[in-house]
């Protein structure tokens, strides 16, 4: 393969926020939300030049051990070779450590940006390799998927390889996270996890994801039975009783309300009516945000 040729002008990407697991679709299932990060990729003459605003910027590295700027070297390397520089500006918006898909929107972010910013960049790595590259940079492909594909998402491992569809969830569905202002690495909250579990309950979990697709895209007044959960949530109350202690309490109030990824926001999937009533219901110590689908997923859009 020849080494490749780079845009002069920058690239802008924009990823969503994203929830996976949903109850009970552990590491297969994930939903696109309306909370984005913004991206600014361009090629410089030499050196790694890295800005970033917003959520972790008191934090985050601003060299190349930042996640997204690792994300655009392994893609630069499949796509067939590093630019001589880069310059980096993030505007990030989605809250890291709290089960909203920061790294999963990193990792996205820096692998389109990569191909966007190549010329022919999307003849050397077609969606399916993105999936693929961003499934291995991040060790499971739910959040992934549902960042770059946007809407509502299954992911599965076939062969070794990453695949994903994506459906379209009920209009009438409003996403509500509350989100706290503790972090639980993903890390912990997986360590946390039995390596084996009660057969009734895997059984359980089956048909509730099952029943699930159908609750989300077509019939939402079956999201509360939809979105029981016996695999996950759980078991991993020591990390975030607060957050497991919300979700059985707004369950209880007939809120359908599920553990958000590894943690520790919660997230109700609730009809447009009730959206602003519920996002009341957590109290102190929770930013409750009404947010919207997101349909699009990961997108390159015009600089200005």
């Amino acid at each position: 393969m020849a080494g490749p040729a780079f845009r002069a002008a920058a690239v802008r990407v924009r990823t969503p926020a994203t929830s996976a697991n949903l109850g009970p679709g552990f590491d297969a299932l994930g939903l696109s939300l309306g909370l984005y990060d913004d991206v600014v990729v361009r090629v410089a003459e030499s050196g790694l030049h890295v800005d970033i605003a917003g959520e972790g910027a008191e934090t985050l590295p601003r060299d190349e051990s930042h996640l997204l700027v690792r994300s655009l070297r392994t893609a630069f390397d499949l796509l067939g070779g590093q630019p001589r520089g880069l310059e980096v500006v993030c505007a990030n918006r989605i809250p890291h450590g709290r089960g909203l898909g920061s790294s999963s929107a990193a990792i996205c972010a820096g692998i389109v940006a990569a191909r966007a910013v190549t010329i022919g960049g999307a003849e050397r790595l077609d969606d399916a390799a993105l999936l693929e590259l961003a499934t291995e940079i991040e060790g499971h492909p739910d959040n992934v998927a549902a960042c770059l594909l946007g809407g509502f998402t299954l992911a599965w491992t076939e062969a070794g390889a990453a695949r994903a569809i994506r459906m379209d969830p009920a209009d009438s569905i409003v996403p509500v996270v509350f989100v706290p202002s503790k972090a639980v690495l993903t890390e912990t909250a997986r360590g946390l996890l039995p390596r084996n579990v009660p057969h009734v309950d895997a059984a359980a979990n089956a048909g509730r994801a099952a029943l699930l697709v159908e609750a989300l895209t077509r019939r939402p007044e079956l999201l509360l039975p939809a979105t029981e959960d016996r695999l996950h949530q759980e078991y991993r109350a020591p990390a975030m009783p607060e957050s497991v202690a919300l979700v059985n309490r707004l369950r209880a109030d007939g809120v359908p309300a599920v553990i958000s990824g590894a943690g520790p926001t919660v997230l109700a999937l609730v009809e447009d009516g009730a959206a602003d009533k519920v996002a009341r219901l957590a109290g102190e110590g929770w930013a409750a945000n009404r947010l919207t689908l997101d349909a699009g997923g990961t997108s390159v859009l015009p600089l200005s």
